[in-house]
């Protein structure tokens, strides 16, 4: 039998989704395509009123500007944003999981403080923007001469910002900033830190006191050692010692359960909410019920589908949490005059998404079908196992950078456009939404998740695909943007407030 170039995603719905090409006077679901409809935008299947809601997984993605007669291409032309919100279903229970996807183990590092580690990198982290120059050099000089002597170390990275002076030294702006750094030099991937300040900007090494100092743990002032090149001099010496205690750890066999990944979702099209996203959903519940955590975030994404994630909350308090971030977003919007609406990107509309209720619907099925456990702040530090939410931008690099520092051990990305990325210190998988992508940029992409909207593959089969590179991911396999060298780059921190 022919496979179908649409799908219809619920019974309700009054638009279905082109798998393929359909050309004009093309039969979909009975109704006569009436212009070409490009893989991944919206066909009518109805006549659609002007004003009428378009309804797309059961829930409405706007109304329609323009009288839409049945056979019509659904896009920009004739549909905007509107706030409107469908009831939410019953929900369905998550993916089933096995005893023996419960008993699990990857090949970890386990820390001495108890935590899991996926790899053991050493962080050279900068204060200030005024020492990035120098970090970067530390590390490109440790990577040529001190880990060629260390099997053991996945390297020396360089974590760099433009943020640490020209701030206030309170309020959110170096709440969030503070909050951040100290996420990655506490991180669990990273084996041992060293810390560079200028001297005189402010957000002083002092604020991180001395937590988890010694061997591994150090930091010092450019100003202090006597300028840039002794900088690099005396941060050598330093590092050799750090390698030579990080250099000793060994992967040993951890329960999946200590897995702590951050979903995300970046250059999106209309088949990320089809395929990739609810098929990384599905390896999230396996996770999930095997103790581990998955890290849903992009609050500015998930805007037209909260409802539905908070009828998955555990409590009323979590329930209130989330309500209370959507209701920060509306109003942080408002006042420096835009709308959320507005986060479409022009990628994410010529691969058929219209409106932001459009897109958030499909990124939340990153987040599967679990019970949703907590709600966190930007950066903090996250403790509850299972579906876990993280307020962030939509921006991938800032939404990431938050999700490491508060813990997230490793990195799930879906796209459809051909995002690159990679966040070092946790590794990072790159998940296609369509096979034309996947075969365009396979040195980029680690699963294709196209083959479900063409029939070859199913939600729950690619989902356990998911699962098991997850795991092997976890043990030292080596990511896609790994291979690459992405991460360097990447890590960039929440900008509030005023600069000064």
């Amino acid at each position: 039998m022919d496979k179908l170039p649409w799908i219809i995603l619920s019974a309700g719905d009054n638009v279905a989704v082109a798998t393929g090409s359909i050309a004009p006077g093309s039969m979909v679901a009975g109704i006569e395509a009436r212009q070409k409809i490009d893989p991944g935008h919206k066909v009518a299947i109805a006549d659609i009123p002007l004003g009428s809601p378009v309804v797309k997984y059961g829930q409405a993605i706007g109304r329609t500007t323009a009288e839409v007669k049945a056979g019509d291409h659904v896009h920009s032309h004739n549909l905007h944003f509107e706030n409107d919100r469908l009831a939410a279903t019953a929900n369905s229970a998550p993916e089933t999981a096995t005893a023996e996807d419960k008993a699990r183990t990857f090949m970890g590092y386990r820390r001495a403080d108890g935590r899991a580690a996926t790899r053991n990198y050493i962080g050279i982290i900068a204060s200030v923007n005024c020492s990035t120059t120098v970090c970067r050099a530390i590390a490109d000089e440790a990577n040529r001469t001190i880990l060629p002597h260390y099997e053991g170390i996945d390297g020396f990275v360089p974590i760099v910002h433009d943020q640490g002076c020209g701030m206030s030294s309170t309020g959110d702006g170096m709440n969030v900033l503070h909050r951040t750094l100290a996420g990655y030099t506490r991180h669990v991937n990273f084996g041992g830190v060293l810390m560079i300040g200028l001297g005189c900007e402010v957000n002083q090494l002092t604020l991180y006191g001395q937590s988890g100092a010694g061997a591994s743990k150090r930091h010092f002032n450019i100003q202090d050692a006597g300028g840039s090149r002794r900088a690099v001099e005396r941060a050598m010496g330093m590092l050799r010692e750090i390698a030579a205690d990080v250099g000793k750890e060994k992967r040993v066999p951890i329960s999946v359960g200590e897995i702590i990944i951050g979903l995300q979702c970046g250059g999106s099209d209309g088949f990320s909410g089809i395929t990739a996203n609810p098929a990384l959903g599905v390896a999230a519940d396996l996770l999930a019920a095997a103790g581990g955590t998955a890290i849903l975030s992009e609050t500015s994404e998930i805007y037209g589908a909260e409802h539905l994630l908070r009828s998955r909350a555990v409590s009323d308090e979590v329930a209130k949490k989330l309500d209370e971030k959507i209701a920060w977003w509306e109003d942080y919007v408002a006042l420096h005059g835009a709308s959320l609406d507005n986060n479409p990107s022009p990628g994410n509309k010529r691969g058929g998404l219209t409106t932001i209720l459009e897109k958030s619907l499909g990124a939340v099925a990153k987040g599967g079908r679990s019970p949703l456990t907590a709600v966190y702040g930007y950066a903090e530090r996250v403790t509850a196992p299972g579906l876990v939410f993280m307020d962030t931008p939509g921006y991938d690099p800032v939404s990431a950078t938050g999700q490491v520092a508060g813990g997230a051990n490793m990195i799930a990305f879906t796209t459809g456009r051909g995002s690159c990325f990679g966040c070092r210190p946790a590794p990072s998988l790159k998940l296609s939404s369509n096979s034309a992508l996947y075969a365009s940029m396979e040195e980029d992409m680690d699963i294709d998740c196209g083959t479900i909207a063409t029939g070859d593959a199913t939600i729950s089969g690619k989902g356990r695909e998911i699962f098991e590179l997850i795991v092997d991911t976890a043990s030292g396999k080596k990511t896609k943007s790994e291979l690459f060298g992405y991460g360097d780059n990447e890590f960039v921190p929440w900008h509030l407030g005023a600069t000064l």
